[in-house]
């Protein structure tokens, strides 16, 4: 391709205008008269890509040149610039550049790139009939002058990547508007500089990358960088922060970075013009508000992340669409995880809050800033059947393989377990891999070897192992699923669990198979069918109390008399299997479950020398998992608690009320906060917001026993509030003299006008006060001890309209206290807040105090609201 052009060549000199691309393939399509046209459209399609690339990155006169031979089409696009070289790039299909190149090397029968002294010469060839193009035929330019080696350590690949694509869809922005004219506050040279500059650091990050074989989700890299490079890279960190800026102002097409691919630009750059002026490398684990040095956060995004996450998990892509949930975050919200995929997110969000949602995430995208982010935000979820679901929320971002940015957000249950019971799975068809191996020190494990070789020393480094398997999760089917993983490494070459529930109905929750390639359908697991009279399989024996049972004669397919019966053979014809030992898992002298262990070889089955060790391993499985079983009820029934202990609010036709409760993110510990609200024969409504010292068990009690003193004096005669809490406090001090409390007792008298409210506290926080033109005000008045310290003191009470659609907030210090903030500094903080909320409904306006003022708060935070409301309004 290096020898000059044959006779009847047509060429044409241009100049490097943006409007000489068209002019460009209006010129092939006329030099190839004759050709097919399907030809035709590919040459012109592909000569307006190579003279695009040359008008951008080469900026010198071009010189088209076409003929054709035979049939055979050839062109080439000659520039003045050898020194700047192509560029590969990966052929992700949602980068916004680098596609150019991409559809030569899929739509050319032979492609390449030669370089003389003074050109460069980008040519294609189009042959009908021939075989499909070579991957790629590029010869890329090595970077000419002196270089320096920059050290970049702890590189994810999938985030630069990311970070890459972005900015040359911000610099291709920026080319496109400057030629319209549009003023987009960047000077041409700038703009220049910085098309090179990234031209330059794509060149030599490819190049580095292509010399590393990574075995990890991040690479430490030595890239040569042109010496004199550094002030250069600084303009283009600055044209790309000030093109950022343009992309939040709406004034280009692209999209603004989110947080994560901003920061790692900005350490990449950095790093480069600092090492190349001196300065000494920082890792990018190293870098104060970059991910930490976690697997998941490093790692590209993989949707089996996803489904083995030890707590309820959902994925978003950047359409608010999801694309991958796990069964626990789906048994939580009560639907099945297939049919979560491709709804969105909006359909696990009470109504009131899904336009909010919608304009946030818009908000995001659109501006690169976010509110929630990398926090632990307490949010409520919407069950499948309607029922609100307190949850707390923590979302993240991880870039995928193939350049899209996801989001991965972790639902935790504020007053339950993290992970609840998975949910059946009959129906569902798909296939999936089974969930990656624990990864543990294991030797490996050869057909000959025999029981003896395999006692002592092996025995007990498996229970070592599968000892850590079951204490690193709180889960008991996370548990069981570990454990298998260890199993299938060193003894058997798959193996499934089976849980019996309440009701006496087996569920498999697990299958693992020691080959991470074999696909495991789901239809095997969840629900299996009732064990009849019929069965013949071992597993309902075991089940009843019989085992460990060993298995040697596996019936044919075709042999099955019961439903169960053809699930297990099914299974077994999927997985294969010559021999299997079925063992009880047993707690208290009940049976809980079954673990069975599968060989597929006919050359080294179970035999009964295995069944001892096997029944010892598995009898420290059953007891960890049983542990686990009984840690997930403890917290089960402290929800339930926590749920007993928060009343039903009063339907009050002319006052409007909310309450919420969000316990610590450091405890799942019941506590001593809590609302009450209630309406006495005399037709008045009470408000209570308290306190009790202590977050436990004992500080649950005393709570609910307050909260009930509290109600029968209330309701035994109307008093003042003060009196009302005297007489609360001389009751405590006589029944609970240890326990101290603090509370605010309200009585709101009114028909929806201009209703007063009379209130009293003893030590708490005052009532908050919001009118709907956003005026705010605490109702500090009518203050006294708190509850448990001189119940012969006298309590005053205090009197305050409250003006119709004015909100009144009672909170308790969870909401606002937070270390190294004075209280005053916080409560200014809380006025300010309520003010910009004052018109939103009461919904939507206790949902925003808890998600700004919720995250990650130290202790618990409890919340009541209410809002008077004139007829008819």
């Amino acid at each position: 391709m290096g020898s000059p052009s044959p006779p009847g060549t047509a060429s044409r000199r241009l100049s490097p205008a943006p409007e000489n691309v068209a002019s460009a393939r209006r010129f092939v399509r006329s030099a190839l008269n004759g050709v097919p046209p399907d030809t035709v459209d590919i040459a012109e399609l592909l000569t307006g890509e190579l003279v695009t690339n040359a008008v951008l990155h080469a900026r010198t006169e071009v010189e088209v040149r076409a003929w054709s031979v035979g049939g055979r089409v050839h062109v080439r696009v000659v520039d003045h610039r050898p020194d700047r070289g192509l560029v590969p790039h990966e052929h992700h299909p949602y980068a916004g550049t680098g596609r150019g190149l991409a559809l030569v090397e899929n739509l050319a029968t032979s492609h390449g790139v030669h370089s003389g002294e003074d050109h460069k010469a980008v040519w294609f060839e189009l042959w009908p009939g021939a075989p499909a193009p070579p991957t790629s035929a590029w010869e890329t330019v090595a970077t000419s002058g002196g270089t320096v080696t920059v050290t970049l350590n702890d590189v994810p690949y999938a985030l630069y990547s990311a970070a890459q694509m972005h900015w040359e869809s911000l610099l291709r922005e920026l080319w496109l508007a400057a030629a319209t004219g549009s003023w987009t506050g960047v000077r041409s040279q700038d703009l220049l500089v910085a098309q090179d500059m990234s031209s330059m650091i794509c060149a030599c990050m490819t190049a580095a990358v292509e010399q590393e074989t990574p075995d990890s989700s991040t690479v430490s890299l030595l890239v040569g960088f042109l010496a004199d490079a550094a002030t250069g890279v600084l303009t283009l960190r600055r044209v790309l922060d000030e093109a950022d800026a343009a992309a939040q102002q709406g004034c280009l097409l692209t999209l603004p970075a989110l947080p994560p691919v901003r920061v790692f630009r900005h350490w990449l750059l950095d790093q480069i013009a600092g090492q190349l002026t001196g300065a000494h490398p920082t890792a990018w684990t190293q870098v104060p508000g970059a991910p930490s040095a976690t697997p998941t956060e490093l790692s590209p995004w993989d949707a089996g992340q996803v489904e083995a996450a030890d707590v309820p998990t959902v994925a978003a892509d950047d359409g608010n669409r999801i694309i991958a949930v796990n069964h626990s975050a789906a048994s939580l919200l009560g639907w099945q995880a297939h049919e979560l995929v491709g709804q969105r997110l909006t359909v696990l969000m009470p109504e009131h809050l899904r336009a909010r949602h919608v304009a946030a995430f818009s908000s995001l995208l659109l501006t690169g800033e976010s509110r929630i982010l990398g926090r632990s935000v307490p949010v409520p979820a919407q069950h499948r059947d309607g029922r609100v679901i307190p949850v707390r929320l923590a979302v993240e971002t991880q870039e995928a393989v193939d350049g899209r940015t996801v989001f991965v957000a972790q639902l935790t249950t504020t007053t339950a377990p993290p992970a609840p019971p998975r949910a059946p799975l009959e129906g569902r068809r798909t296939t999936r891999p089974t969930p990656g191996p624990v990864t543990l020190p294991t030797p490996a494990r050869t057909a000959k070897t025999t029981t003896l070789e395999r006692a002592g020393a092996e025995w007990l480094s498996l229970f070592a192992d599968s000892g850590t398997a079951l204490t690193s999760s709180l889960d008991p089917e996370e548990r069981l699923r570990r454990v298998c993983h260890v199993l299938t490494r060193r003894l058997a070459d798959w193996c499934a669990a089976d849980l019996l529930d309440e009701q006496g109905r087996v569920e498999r929750v697990c299958i693992v198979h020691r080959d991470p390639r074999v696909m495991v359908s789901g239809e095997h697991l969840g629900r299996l069918p009732p064990v009849s009279e019929k069965t013949r399989i071992s597993l309902p024996r075991v089940l009843r109390g019989a085992g460990p049972l060993l298995v040697t004669d596996i019936p044919p397919s075709g042999r099955a008399e019961s439903a169960l019966d053809a699930r297990h053979l099914e299974l077994v014809t999927q997985l294969g299997g010559s021999s299997s030992v079925i063992a009880p898992l047993r707690a208290q002298r009940e049976v809980f479950g079954a673990l069975t262990l599968v060989r597929v070889r006919d050359e080294h089955p179970f035999t009964k020398e295995d069944i001892p060790p096997i029944a010892e391993l598995v009898r420290g499985i059953a007891l960890a998992v049983d542990n686990a079983r009984l840690h997930q009820q403890t917290h089960s029934n402290a929800e339930q608690l926590q749920r007993a202990l928060l009343p039903e609010l009063p339907d009050v036709g002319h006052l409007r009320l909310a309450a919420r409760y969000v316990p610590s993110s450091t405890t799942a510990e019941v506590g001593g906060d809590w609302y009450d609200a209630f309406v006495l024969p005399s037709g008045d409504t009470v408000l209570v917001i308290g306190d009790v010292s202590g977050h436990d068990l004992q500080a649950a009690v005393a709570m609910s026993s307050l909260r009930s003193m509290l109600r029968g004096i209330a309701v035994d005669r109307p008093e003042p509030p003060g009196d009302v809490l005297r007489r609360l406090d001389l009751a405590s001090h006589t029944l609970s003299p240890q326990s101290t409390a603090t509370c605010v007792y309200g009585l709101w008298k009114g028909d929806g006008g201009p209703g007063v409210l009379h209130h009293s506290s003893a030590g708490h926080l005052p009532p908050l006060l919001t009118t709907e033109e956003g005026d705010t005000r605490y109702l500090d008045a009518g203050r006294g001890l708190l509850i448990g310290m001189d119940p012969d003191l006298p309590r005053p009470s205090a009197r305050d309209p409250l003006p119709p659609r004015s909100t009144l907030l009672l909170f308790t210090d969870g909401l606002i206290e937070r270390r190294g903030e004075s209280l005053d500094d916080a409560m200014t903080r809380l006025r300010r807040f309520t003010a910009e909320q004052a018109r939103a409904p009461l919904d939507v306006f206790c949902d925003e105090l808890i998600i700004q003022f919720g995250a990650d708060s130290a202790d618990d935070i409890c919340l009541l609201a209410l809002r008077p409301t004139p007829p008819g309004f």
